[in-house]
């Protein structure tokens, strides 16, 4: 395992910390989920396959950071991540029908990932593979034109073969040989020297804006049958593909858009496929996990147990074999559940987490509660995490050339004012900040570029006369997502 699958829970916690703020027992519980993994890798195999992770399963309204922990420790983990929402399956027509389609989603995600890195290993070789094709599309062409010789043999030749002598015709070709292989020597040496200096300034950058003409591939375009939904997938017009001569195009188009271009297509050559996906495959079973959201909305609660509840428990026992553990087939070969990390979320304010059916709840041995935002962790969201929201509002504008300078008290109001909607309304969590902010700031993003302070100083008293005739109930349903 690389080095950052092997954190320790405190260094992961750490990690999610810089993005997620608050939710400290949910983080806990994904950190040690993902640390036992490490721990079960370092057991002998027979060990190793009694051994399934824990599942998790997170109680708490909406907007609270469920979703964002999971996709964030997905990131930091480097692992394949698939989101689905529960509620999919309970469609009209589908009734669970199509509950294997979340392996499928995660296998695909596994090769994207294993393919980037695979690339990117080749990225060194295919360089200088790529640099030779720009130098010899930017180098005019230059070519000597070699006079043909003439073959007509003299009659006389074979009298004169094994002796020295040599015609006059003859002494004029060797002439006229030795003077072009200087002429060719001479042209090698120039052409080698306009090559070096391409060569140099291409690797200074000088040139990646000339314009060149370059061989590209072209993608074979098949008409695609799906039947995703019995885990099969054909390609109509792949079934010829390898028989089929690969096609090409000239392309004209930029030095710096060529490199990336032919980068891409160079390292796909390098790459074995087959064995791409085989440890795909691999990274998905030991080290995939599946989001499942809204997994209350197919709760069954004691007041509805006919009707709708009834398809919703159908769902549930599709759900629980995979979640249990069993092989999904897919267009790439059979798939292994065992050892996916399942972690299912929902705000359950209708269904509790015991109207689940008994054999799923089981299966999330793991239960951890998330708590409301309050004013004070609002706060917090908007100014500390790396990624906060208004450092993406002011890098936004900056790319105007305008700076957007807020005040503390200004802040404190902001997340004064999304606490109250949120309590008094509709609570949708930290979204609410989204919604807040965007207003805030629409007249000025509306006026750029064209505004004379390029410096906008946005203080409590700005806020507050923004927001005095809004924050009335007749108007607040602007702000609910």
């Amino acid at each position: 395992m690389s080095d950052l699958k092997n954190m320790t829970p405190r260094e992961i916690v750490e990690i999610l910390d810089k993005y997620i703020i608050g939710q400290d027992d949910a983080k806990k519980s994904v950190a040690v989920a993902l640390r036992n993994r490490y721990r079960r890798s370092l057991l002998n195999a027979e060990l190793q396959e009694e051994i399934t992770p824990k599942n998790i399963l997170m109680v708490g309204p909406t907007g609270v950071g469920k979703t964002e922990i999971a996709r964030r420790l997905a990131k930091v983990m480097d692992a394949p991540f698939v989101k689905v929402e529960a509620t999919k399956f309970t469609e009209v027509g589908y009734v669970g029908r199509d509950v294997d389609s979340m392996i499928r989603d995660l296998i695909e995600s596994s090769i994207r990932l294993t393919k980037k890195k695979r690339l990117e290993e080749k990225y060194g070789v295919a360089e200088a593979m790529v640099e030779e094709k720009i130098v010899d599309a930017l180098m005019p062409n230059q070519s000597v034109n070699n006079t043909k010789r003439n073959t007509t043999q003299n009659p006389f030749d074979f009298l004169l073969m094994n002796s020295n002598y040599l015609s006059q015709k003859e002494e004029y070709e060797q002439k006229k040989q030795n003077e072009e292989r200087e002429k060719k020597l001479e042209h090698d040496a120039s052409n080698q020297y306009a090559r070096d200096q391409i060569i140099q300034q291409l690797r200074d950058g000088k040139l990646e804006n000339e314009y060149i003409e370059v061989e590209v591939s072209v993608a074979h375009k098949g008409n695609q049958l799906d039947m995703s939904s019995e885990g099969v997938g054909i390609a109509i017009g792949n079934i010829f593909g390898d028989m089929m001569p690969e096609k090409k195009k000239r392309k004209k188009m930029t030095v710096k858009e060529a490199r990336e271009v032919l980068r891409e297509e160079e390292a796909q050559k390098l790459i074995d496929m087959d064995q791409v996906v085989d440890d795909a495959i691999k990274n998905a079973e030991q080290n995939g996990i599946i989001f499942i959201d809204e997994i209350d909305k197919i709760a069954s609660s004691n007041m509805n147990v006919s009707g709708g509840g009834v398809s919703r428990e159908g769902v549930q026992r599709d759900i629980l074999p995979i979640v249990e553990g069993s092989v999904v087939n897919t267009k790439h070969g059979p798939v292994n559940t065992n050892h996916i990390l399942f972690i299912g979320a929902g705000a359950f304010h209708v269904a509790k987490t015991t109207d689940l059916i008994p054999e799923l709840q089981g299966r999330f041995p793991i239960r951890v509660e998330l708590e409301t935002l309050t004013e004070e962790l609002f706060l917090k969201i908007l100014t500390v995490p790396e990624n906060a929201i208004i450092k993406q509002h002011k890098a936004l504008l900056e790319t105007e050339g305008v700076n957007i300078d807020f005040t503390a008290d200004a802040i404190e109001e902001l997340a004064h004012l999304a606490y109250l909607m949120n309590e008094q309304y509709e609570n949708i969590g930290a979204r609410r900040l989204h919604t807040v902010l965007e207003n805030l700031l629409e007249d000025i993003s509306f006026a750029l570029p064209n505004v004379e302070d390029k410096t906008i100083v946005i203080d409590k008293e700005y806020v507050a006369e923004k927001f005095k005739e809004k924050v009335d109930p007749e108007d607040l349903d602007k702000y609910i997502i």
